[in-house]
C-alpha cells in the first residue's frame, strides 16, 4: 500500500474525453481546433475536470477515425 496521495492521483481523478474537432472553435471555420481547447480549460476546471483524455488529433489520411496515424510529429492542420 502506498499513503503518498500524489502517487495515484488518477484513482480519483475526473477524466473527461474530448474530441477536439468537435470541442470548440476558435476562428469560426467550423472545426473545433487546439486553441478554442485551451480557451475552455478554466471551464472545465470549474466542472472538476482533473485530466483530459485526447481523442487522436496527429496527421492522418482518417480511414479509422484517426487512429490511422501517418505522422507522429505533426497534428491535423485544421486544428491549429
Amino acid at each position: 500500500m502506498l499513503d503518498d496521495g500524489n502517487k495515484l492521483w488518477y484513482r480519483d481523478a475526473i477524466f473527461y474525453e474530448v474530441p477536439v474537432k468537435s470541442f470548440y472553435d476558435s476562428n469560426g471555420d467550423g472545426i473545433g481546433d487546439f486553441r478554442g481547447l485551451t480557451m475552455k480549460l478554466g471551464y472545465l476546471k470549474n466542472l472538476g475536470i482533473d485530466a483530459l483524455w485526447l481523442l487522436p488529433f496527429y496527421k492522418s489520411p482518417l480511414k479509422d477515425d484517426g487512429y490511422d496515424i501517418s505522422d507522429y510529429y505533426s497534428i491535423l492542420p485544421e486544428y491549429g
